[in-house]
């Protein structure tokens, strides 16, 4: 990988990892057609930490008050202790119960993700599929909840829709946004909470893989990695700003119609030998 290809990359990474249209799809798909190897799933890990700090920054004072308000909802806390029914308190358990499945699907299914799902077929499916999903969610489903009303099964539901991101061309947020717009929720809350949710395994995700560079398990190019992941923070943060903004008075049939016709393409491409199914890495 040279600076030019991570630069390419850092941006794709930003622009489409908060939209419901799976970001590491498109880095594969990028960096095929740039005649890279497959950029792998330590880059994609690595680089979504850049992402995922835009999110902790554009979100501070939500952060900072519910990981406050849940230390405080602690039993041994005897001064300004806050009572585990707060809205905030709740967010913050739902958040590290939603972030169990992917945390638990993703040790079990490492090998999986870094061979077998990346395969571009596997990726058609997923984001014609997916897309479908999401439209018939955004369409037909009420948008009556908002983030304080969520319950126990609605976060455990959650915890599921994005585990199954770890399968390229489902899309994190688009599997969260589907699952929360299926759930009743609005379109603003549902992608607030897409947000949080991915933060602790984004972060546990990226800096697993780093570990494992570090020790010599997996290889990436340092350099160009650190400056895509610089830019894709950059861009990230943009794209989160303009996304919260779209949907809080648009819907979500744009990604719906786009994560169809990339599908198309992809397969269409596939089928003219453009591009290979299985990266030539694997």
């Amino acid at each position: 990988m040279n600076w030019l290809e991570a630069i390419i990359l850092g941006l794709v990474q930003g622009l489409t990892e908060f939209l419901p249209i799976s970001s590491s799809a498109h880095l594969r798909i990028v960096g095929e057609l740039m005649g890279m190897d497959d950029p792998g799933a330590a880059f994609t890990a690595i680089t979504q930490i850049g992402t995922e700090t835009a999110v902790l920054i554009y979100f501070w004072k939500d952060i900072v008050r519910i990981i406050s308000k849940w230390f405080k909802s602690m039993p041994w806390v005897k001064t300004g202790r806050v009572e585990s029914s707060d809205p905030d308190v709740r967010i913050g358990w739902m958040i590290i119960v939603g972030s169990i499945p992917i945390g638990v699907l993703g040790l079990l299914l490492e090998d999986w993700i870094d061979s077998a799902f990346r395969n571009l077929w596997v990726t058609v499916t997923m984001l014609a599929f997916f897309a479908v999903l999401l439209g018939v969610a955004d369409r037909f489903m009420p948008r009556r909840k908002t983030l304080d009303k969520m319950s126990w099964r609605d976060a455990i539901l959650y915890g599921f829709a994005q585990a199954m991101a770890l399968v390229p061309g489902v899309s994190r947020s688009g599997g969260t946004i589907t699952m929360g717009r299926f759930l009743g929720y609005t379109r603003e809350a549902a992608a607030r909470y897409s947000f949080l949710l991915a933060m602790p395994a984004v972060f546990a995700s990226g800096f697993y893989k780093v570990f494992k560079v570090a020790v010599g398990g997996d290889s990436v190019y340092v350099g160009p990695t650190v400056v895509a992941t610089l830019i894709a923070f950059v861009v990230g943060y943009a794209v989160i700003v303009w996304f919260l903004k779209l949907v809080s008075t648009r819907s979500y049939q744009p990604f719906v119609v786009y994560r169809i016709a990339l599908a198309a393409i992809i397969a269409i491409m596939l089928g003219a030998g453009v591009l290979q199914a299985v990266p030539a890495a694997m």
